[in-house]
């Protein structure tokens, strides 16, 4: 972390001061959720195909379809190439598909070809989503599936023992040939192809080409250019940097695969884990529910690698039986409810995630797993049921024929409910009191609110009955009326995070959202972590992300302001981590001027070196600019804290001190 506002660090003072921050070190601590900071991630601003799955090939499979746009067809993003005077056209094919579940494929003619000309070629071109980036040096792997469909001029005899010579190549716009591999299609039954693609010269528009040099047919399906240089290394992997971006925040959970995206378009479309599994040429791409098509390429298999890769816990949510309220188009025209009749199999297909993540090698779905190569259980601990459900009798019974059933075969698994989509109001109050009734073990709230609610509400969760259900902070974020990532909101999400932590006993988790957001391709704001094709541009609001993940504890000790003036937006906490035995004390200033603190750290016996990590920037509407250095990051150094020492948090800023006694 690099030092910014080097006139910001106004540190220690000899000055004497009306607050004080008070902490006793040598008293008993409170314990708190070792695993409160994670990251919330949905399939919305197109996050997986050109976001963090790493397909560099927009419509692999020739399934975009007016349903999802209506200016899309079969062949967006494909155009077809004629090159050197020869000849050709295309089709979409459906009579021989390569699965069921992926019925479109491309069939591809060459009706004319100069003999005359070495150049002649007949083919496709792919520039990605916007554009593909690649580096010279690095490898792709080019992959397609194809048969020949027949060979020579159709309708006359012609040796169909002759294969198709095809080249597959990444071009620049101007067609320089950046590299290229040669491969023959030959034979009627479905065969995959693939070649390794390094090119000599990067170019961040580069576009994706395979020629035909033969008259003849020939039939193309999942044709992709998937980088080696993936997070991990992992085939069918995903993008290194958006990866690595979502790994340093720290998160100990992850939630997948949403949200709303779970209740898909109504009580017959709901998200299919099961569709996610398994070769990539039989996963059913489909209408995402934010308007653009998911292929499912990234699926439950690389969702519980990537935790595992991060070490995140996995916490997959399903539908409760119910659709969203607002699902088909139709705002607030009522849940979609699966007949009771279909529960049973539905059941089941929830029982059986729980045994693919974490049954033996042996059974049924826990062998598909380790058919895919992880022959060991992901230790799934959590399952989510409902996302911002309306509260009403029909959801009530499903989720209850739901939690129980888990409950009777997977005692272990600890179902999380909801409470609607609002901090307050009908269906949270009805969520809470379902949950409380009927033993709910944790309730997801989610609220999306002005930076103000998290100064506002500091003692919201001091309330909170310790008797009953632990709370799920799933979805949350400080919106500012233009929706601008401005320090004001960080700062006011940090305000919030200070009072999760002091509630940590009950507060178990807690995830910004959304996390991931294409620019160009964006349906929702704010977003923690915006990217494009070539860049990663955190927000502020990932860098308070971080640091709390970075800076979280397992034990809490209570921490009191003293002298402040009425309303004065100043907040502070101090947990333990007792892995490191380190102290983080964590301050929070909201004011538009800074605030000096008497700081009183009773037991801690003497001078010691702290590190202090400061998040702040030039204005309260400040926000990072893509391309620019980034006005709000994290700055570090050290200082000298004493048992009795005076500090001044700058303005608008979040002031981390870990340091050990």
């Amino acid at each position: 972390m690099r030092p910014i506002f080097p006139a910001l660090f106004l540190g220690i003072v000899a000055t004497a001061t009306a607050t004080t921050l008070s902490v006793d070190l040598d008293a008993p601590g409170k314990a708190i959720s070792p695993d409160l900071l994670g990251i919330f991630y949905e399939d919305l601003n197109y996050a997986a195909d050109g976001g963090l799955y790493a397909e560099l090939l927009q419509n692999r499979s020739f399934e975009y379809r007016a349903s999802e746009r209506s200016s899309w067809t079969n062949f967006t993003a494909w155009q077809l190439e004629q090159r050197g005077g020869a000849e050709g056209r295309w089709e979409l094919g459906d009579a021989r598909p390569v699965h069921p579940r992926n019925p479109h494929y491309l069939h591809l003619r060459t009706t004319a070809l100069p003999d005359e000309s070495t150049d002649a070629a007949v083919g496709i071109s792919n520039a990605g989503f916007d554009q593909i980036p690649v580096t010279a040096g690095d490898a792709y792997e080019a992959s397609f599936f194809a048969y020949q469909t027949y060979n020579g001029i159709m309708w006359r005899d012609a040796d169909q023992s002759v294969p198709m010579p095809v080249t597959v190549r990444l071009e620049a716009a101007d067609g320089t040939v950046l590299a290229e591999q040669s491969l023959e299609i030959t034979g009627r039954a479905w065969t995959k192809y693939a070649a390794t693609l390094t090119p000599t010269r990067s170019d961040d528009h580069a576009r994706f080409v395979l020629l035909m040099h033969r008259l003849g047919g020939v039939a193309l399906d999942m044709i992709s250019l998937m980088p080696h240089d993936t997070f991990k290394g992992r085939p069918n992997g995903l993008r290194r940097d958006l990866a690595q971006a979502i790994a340093d925040l720290h998160p100990k959970f992850m939630r997948f695969p949403g949200g709303c995206l779970v209740h898909g378009q109504g009580a017959h479309r709901f998200y299919d884990w099961k569709n996610t599994l398994g070769p990539l040429e039989g996963r059913e791409s489909a209408r995402n529910l934010w308007g653009y098509d998911q292929t499912f390429g990234l699926g439950y298999f690389e969702f519980f690698q990537f935790c595992e890769d991060i070490g995140a816990k996995p916490l997959p949510v399903v539908a409760a039986g119910v659709s969203c309220q607002h699902s088909g188009h139709s705002p607030g025209r009522g849940q979609e409810c699966l007949p009771l009749e279909e529960m049973p199999a539905y059941i089941q297909d929830v029982l059986d995630l729980i045994e693919w993540a974490n049954g033996p090698a042996d059974s049924t779905w826990g062998a598909l797993r380790a058919a895919a190569g992880h022959p060991e259980p992901f230790g799934l601990t959590y399952l989510g049921v409902g996302n911002e459900d309306a509260i009403t009798p029909e959801f009530e019974a499903r989720f209850t024929l739901i939690r129980d059933a888990i409950n009777a075969r997977y005692p272990d698994i600890v179902v999380i409910g909801t409470s609607g989509p609002f901090a307050s109001g009908e269906d949270y109050e009805k969520g809470w009191a379902f949950a409380r009734a009927t033993d709910v073990a944790m309730v997801d709230e989610h609220y999306y609110v002005p930076p103000a609610f998290f100064w506002d509400n500091q003692q919201r969760y001091d309330a909170y009955d310790r008797d009953g259900p632990l709370v799920y902070l799933g979805e949350y974020a400080a919106h500012e009326p233009n929706r601008r990532n401005t320090l004001r909101s960080a700062i006011a999400e940090a305000a919030g995070l200070i009072s999760y932590e002091r509630n940590g006993d009950l507060v178990r988790f807690a995830s910004y959202a959304p996390l991931l957001a294409r620019r160009g391709h964006t349906q929702w704001h704010p977003d923690m972590i915006y990217f494009d094709a070539t860049q990663v541009y955190p927000s502020a609001n990932y860098y308070t992300q971080q640091l709390f993940g970075h800076h979280g504890g397992d034990t809490y000790h209570t921490t009191t302001l003293e002298g402040l003036a009425t309303d004065t937006r100043l907040v502070a906490g101090t947990v333990s981590d007792s892995t490191t035995g380190d102290i983080i004390l964590k301050i929070v200033n909201g004011e538009a001027e800074p605030q000096t603190v008497d700081l009183q750290l009773a037991g801690l016996g003497g001078p010691t070196t702290a590190t202090r990590i400061l998040l702040t920037g030039p204005a309260a509407d400040a926000v990072n600019e893509d391309g620019e250095p980034p006005v709000i990051a994290p700055a570090t150094d050290t200082l000298t804290l004493s048992p009795t020492t005076t500090y001044t948090a700058p303005a608008h800023s979040l002031t981390v001190l870990r340091f050990s006694r």
